[in-house]
């Protein structure tokens, strides 16, 4: 198949690849330090990456994927707990770190190498525990030399080992070919025109496809090059912006900040007004973020649409409408359908009819790891993923996502509601920060609709009957909240996403 990268197999130059704050490599410097990983990791089977926000964990994943071996990386915010059920059910040969870097206890039994940006590190610089050291030439099928460590690799064969947050269980290891990263990619190249000459800049965590796969691996299978912030913050936005960066990939927590920033910082406001596409995903941006940032910078962000199995399914085409609340049409590749209950096909493209979303198509993953039993229940019979997204398509086949079908999807009054439209709508209200909605049990209704909001002002907040009608005129008086609890702030996990299991009962 055609390598991942071809800017680092044909003739890598001197033009920048990776910063990270200070720290950067150009795409020749990129292939050696890589290359040098690949030589010593060479039939591994499966590695761990310890992914923090540094240029050696892009250099650890590349220098894995040059080699064929599947890269596992690894939240450095897990706990012992987690971390022992990961390394337990993915069983990888070593563990790839930077060097000076403290891992937690349930890593110290696995044979450790460190990756550094030199383009010939010292063999010696391996750290083993004499429980490892048995197995240390297991690994060590290559030598240190760039070129000489790529193996020819089938675009069927694992890539990574990417697992779920386990919101329902133990996290699921969802198992991504190198098919599905080149699919993906070469995708989102197509709707968002991304180029050799595209810089991106961004803050996302490096353990998830999001800041990964799409963040990292992204600029690099273009040829173009990535920004790290290390810490997003809004100051550092403005810099690269300003000098260079073209595109800016968020999470809605980012670009709440940046909306709520921008009345303060003109100088945010030009940076962003400066840029060729503004992307947002991994949970639905705000309609009031959208306008507000809209109003400010005269440009809009688009959104995307995908989750760890499928990679992306959707996105907002650069040369297409930014219409808020929507995550655009399929890209090209993908198929996607929405069905009821009953498996039937949901045919209205008519911005109302409710069904949970399914994709088919070369970007999904092949199988959980060692769960085949889960993987039989993720696929229907004819092959199409069950995403567990509940969603409505406009006339033109945009989708608009209205949450999930096991907390976000209400059945109240012979209606189907879609929580995240019920959550734009009071998140309009001046009254309101922020606002999550749930379904609970209600003997005539069936469900009533909850809301849990954080109010703008904790010493005067909306009143419930207040909330209740300014729904009701936004959207229909079915949809309105029948209870309205006040909280001081809305649980979220790493990427921002709001855990509603975590809401209290």
């Amino acid at each position: 198949m055609t390598p991942l990268f071809p800017a680092l197999s044909d003739d890598p130059s001197s033009r920048p690849a990776l910063r990270f704050g200070a720290r950067s490599l150009t795409y020749a410097e990129l292939a050696a330090a890589a290359g040098a990983v690949a030589g010593r990791v060479r039939g591994a089977g499966r590695v761990a990456v310890w992914a923090t926000p540094s240029p050696e964990t892009a250099v650890a994943v590349v220098g894995a994927l040059l080699a064929g071996v599947a890269a596992v990386p690894l939240n450095p915010k897990s706990g012992d707990k987690e971390l022992g059920h990961i390394l337990s059910d993915s069983a990888p040969a070593l563990v790839l770190a930077a060097p000076g870097t403290e891992l937690p206890a349930p890593l110290r039994a696995l044979r450790r190498i460190d990756v550094t940006l030199d383009t010939d590190p010292d063999p010696d610089t391996d750290t083993n525990t004499s429980a490892a050291r048995d197995t240390e030439g297991d690994a060590d099928a290559g030598g240190t030399g760039a070129p000489s460590a790529r193996a020819a690799v089938g675009e069927e064969e694992p890539a990574l080992v990417v697992y779920t947050s386990g919101t329902t269980g133990p996290p699921k290891g969802a198992v991504i070919p190198r098919r599905a990263i080149a699919a993906t990619l070469d995708a989102l190249a197509d709707a968002w025109q991304w180029t050799e000459e595209d810089v991106l800049v961004h803050g996302l965590p490096l353990f998830h496809v999001h800041g990964l796969v799409l963040g990292v691996l992204g600029p690099l299978r273009r040829g173009g090059s990535v920004r790290h912030l290390g810490r997003f913050d809004t100051q550092g936005v403005t810099r690269e912006l300003s000098e260079g960066a073209t595109m800016l990939f968020g999470v809605p927590t980012m670009y709440h900040r940046i909306a709520e920033a921008l009345p303060a910082e003109p100088a945010l406001a030009e940076a962003l007004a400066g840029a060729r596409l503004l992307v947002s995903g991994s949970a639905a941006l705000p309609v009031h973020d959208h306008e507000r940032i809209a109003a400010a910078t005269g440009r809009r962000v688009v959104e995307r649409y995908g989750m760890t199995e499928t990679l992306m399914n959707t996105a907002v085409r650069a040369d297409g409408e930014a219409r808020a609340g929507t995550v655009g049409p399929p890209l090209p590749g993908v198929e996607l359908r929405l069905v009821e209950d009953d498996g039937s096909v949901v045919g209205a493209l008519d911005g109302e009819s409710v069904g949970e979303i399914q994709v088919r198509g070369p970007n999904l993953f092949t199988e959980y790891l060692n769960r085949p039993d889960a993987t039989a229940a993720a696929f229907t019979a004819d092959g199409w993923f069950r995403t567990g997204d509940v969603a409505v398509r406009d006339p033109d086949g945009y989708v608009r996502i209205v949450g999930r079908k096991a907390t976000d999807l209400i059945k109240s009054g012979g209606y189907k509601i879609g929580a995240g439209e019920i959550e734009n709508a009071l998140l309009e209200h001046p009254g309101v920060r922020e606002a999550a909605v749930t379904g609970e049990p209600d003997p005539d209704l069936g469900e009533r609709v909850v809301a849990w909001v954080v109010p703008a002002d904790p010493q005067s907040p909306p009143a419930e009957g207040e909330l209740a009608d300014h729904v009701a005129g936004r959207l229909a008086p079915h949809k309105r909240p029948r209870v309205v609890r006040y909280l001081d702030a809305l649980p979220r996990n790493d990427m921002g996403k709001i855990m509603k299991r975590a809401l209290p009962a």
